[in-house]
């Protein structure tokens, strides 16, 4: 990491990398969204991974990693968590790959 660029920095660019090719971590899908039509539900992958309207009130970590979203009726929430590499705890530092999976659960907002 260089030294000019942030913790936060890294982790967003993580993450938006993560959310617009899912390398890097693992998606899950809730059960609400696989109820859905195959077709909503790539319009949702397809709505997060185009997602950039990030604002200091949903995004106050800077990092990216949650927003609620709206594709046709459906408000979707997707938010990205940081483990170690074996799932089994928190990742000690997210802005590193190297330590990290990143796991992504793309979620209705009424399963919340």
């Amino acid at each position: 990491m260089s030294t000019l660029e942030s913790s936060a920095d890294r982790i967003r660019k993580l993450n938006d990398l993560f959310r617009q090719t899912h390398r890097g971590g693992r998606v899950l899908f809730t059960s609400g969204v696989i109820a859905l039509d195959v077709a909503i539900q790539r319009k949702i992958v397809r709505a997060v991974a185009d997602f950039s309207r990030f604002t200091e009130d949903n995004d106050p970590h800077g990092e990216h990693d949650c927003a609620v979203i709206v594709v046709e009726e459906h408000r979707v929430i997707f938010k990205i968590d940081y483990y170690d590499l074996t799932l089994t705890y928190g990742s000690e530092d997210p802005a590193d790959p190297a330590l990290t999976t990143r796991v992504m659960t793309i979620m209705l907002a009424d399963e919340y």
